[in-house]
């Protein structure tokens, strides 16, 4: 894991926690798995920033720093990777979905398409 500055939040939550979180609102969504597999399923209102495209790096670059981010994958690997960079680069407020879709999934949750 990134070291993180002292005025960044970083947080692995549950699918129910991670439910709570996304109700409450404020939360930019980002998903960082490939377009096919978004195509598949993903979480209402996400957006793709897919984590092996080329452009990753300077589409995470040009978020705001301060906005509170949620970030998951299929399984947390990629999406690990991705929250560190965000906290290296001074974001301030992330979470990331424990599990990725597959927990999402496996604790009775739908994913959306289209």
């Amino acid at each position: 894991m990134a070291e993180l500055t002292s005025d960044a939040f970083l947080a692995l939550v549950d699918p129910a926690g991670a439910e709570a979180i996304l109700a409450s609102g404020g939360v930019e969504i980002i998903d960082v798995r490939t377009p096919e597999e978004f195509a598949e399923g993903h979480l209402p209102g996400a957006d793709l920033i897919d984590i092996s495209a080329p452009d990753f790096v300077s589409r995470i670059e040009a978020l705001d720093r301060s906005a509170t981010y949620f970030v998951y994958c299929r399984s947390d690997n990629r999406s690990g990777q991705a929250t560190a960079l965000m906290a290296d680069l001074g974001f301030e407020s992330i979470y990331e979905l424990e599990g990725g879709t597959v927990a999402w999934l496996a604790s009775g949750r739908t994913l959306v398409t289209g």
